[in-house]
């Protein structure tokens, strides 16, 4: 018999939420099997078996707070799941589905007719609490319907869900944000013709010869790389009584997932090359959407990009992620008449947010940051050419 115990969770992470056991106690399982999932504040871990065996106890049920080191459940390795115990389950599984209608029968004080014994069995309604109006007493298929219908209209059913871990931090740090950073939001608009001019004239050239589709967010990370390493302050952050100025610029991409909103990292993106960044972030949302980030993957962003425009946000205001000192919001595209040269055009036009800690940026600096951004995006030769 072997111990499945909690593994080490990544640098100053101490404890989890059990997850989805993906085995039941008796059954058999081959080495390398996923035995149950952990939720962290940052990633989700798995536990897998060492061995071929069988699931002999769990110790720590879904939804338990587990440290490192804690006794998740109990293996035993090389043995066969027991032909006895599967026929004592099946035999328990039909002996509950034989005496359920029973059950339900003995609640009612009058005897259903067999219709309306099938309907309340299958809608979980208690005949014990249904007044029958057939003959002698009897209940109805009519009496049943009309008792489910009362019971949906009268619904005030309350689900109530245990927090996961990610979604326990996501909440504390952004109040940590907001009570802690003096943010500040400015905005802007850019044109998106010429990007999308570009992109529709080049995409499949670009995917035929780097394997990855050329998207908007590429854009928009080369041209933050430019405007952090022209307006450092944008790129820095408060360390105490010091500010860290850094000469790198690691760009944090906000990925949604069916567990919350996770922001790895895209490391040196002013290193990389169109096709390097649209690589990159691919990777980085296959991982998230999997649960297979790491901490590695989520630390040390230096400043962080989302795109509420792919839920169709039109403006928003986004919150910093700490200890960073700013945002980057993009939003949908939508035609819009502006004026071009004294005329009335129709562009496909983005509105940009950048929330900012005004303790270390200021307005000028910010505003600096988005215009220049703005001036990059509409002239993406600028990009191509570092201009």
């Amino acid at each position: 018999m072997s111990e499945i115990k909690v593994p080490a969770l990544g640098e100053s992470v101490t404890e989890a939420s059990v997850g989805e056991w993906h085995k039941k106690v008796g059954d058999p399982v081959k080495a390398d099997d996923l035995l149950v999932e952990l939720e962290t504040d940052k990633i989700t871990v798995e536990v897998n078996a060492d061995s071929d065996g069988v699931l002999e106890k769990i110790v720590a049920d879904t939804g338990a707070t587990v440290a490192v080191g804690d006794l998740l459940g109990l293996f035993k390795a090389g043995a066969v799941a027991s032909p006895a115990k599967a026929d004592v389950k099946q035999t328990e599984e039909k002996t509950s589905a034989k005496n359920e209608p029973q059950q339900i029968i003995a609640k009612s004080t009058n005897m259903p007719s067999p219709a309306a014994n099938k309907i309340a069995k299958e809608n979980n309604i208690d005949l014990g609490k249904i007044s029958g109006s057939g003959k002698d007493g009897r209940i109805t298929k009519g009496d049943v319907l009309s008792a489910g219908n009362a019971s949906v209209s009268n619904n005030r059913e309350v689900e109530v869900v245990k927090m996961t871990k990610l979604r326990q931090r996501i909440a504390e740090r952004l109040k940590e944000s907001q009570n802690t950073a003096a943010i500040l939001s400015t905005f802007n608009e850019v044109d998106m013709s010429n990007i999308m001019a570009l992109r529709n004239k080049y995409k499949d050239k670009f995917f035929e010869k780097h394997d990855v589709k050329l998207g908007f967010m590429s854009f928009f990370v080369k041209a933050a790389a430019v405007a952090l390493e022209e307006i450092p302050g944008v790129n820095a952050q408060i360390n105490g009584d010091q500010i860290e100025y850094h000469k790198y610029c690691d760009i944090s991409i906000a990925v949604g997932t069916d567990k919350g909103l996770v922001v790895p990292v895209l490391r040196n993106a002013e290193k990389l090359s169109f096709a390097g960044v649209e690589t990159g972030i691919l990777d980085l949302a296959k991982k998230a959407r999997a649960g297979k980030l790491t901490m590695e993957d989520l630390t040390g962003g230096t400043f962080s990009i989302t795109n509420g425009g792919i839920y169709g946000s039109l403006l928003s205001t986004p919150i910093i992620n700490p200890p960073q000192s700013a945002i980057l919001g993009m939003h949908s595209i939508n035609e819009r008449p502006v004026v071009v040269k004294g005329e009335i055009k129709i562009r496909p036009m983005m509105y940009l947010a950048l929330s900012y800690d005004h303790r270390i940026v200021d307005g000028k600096e910010a505003v600096t940051f988005l215009v220049r951004i703005k001036e990059l995006l509409e002239n993406p030769e600028r990009l191509l050419f570092e201009i």
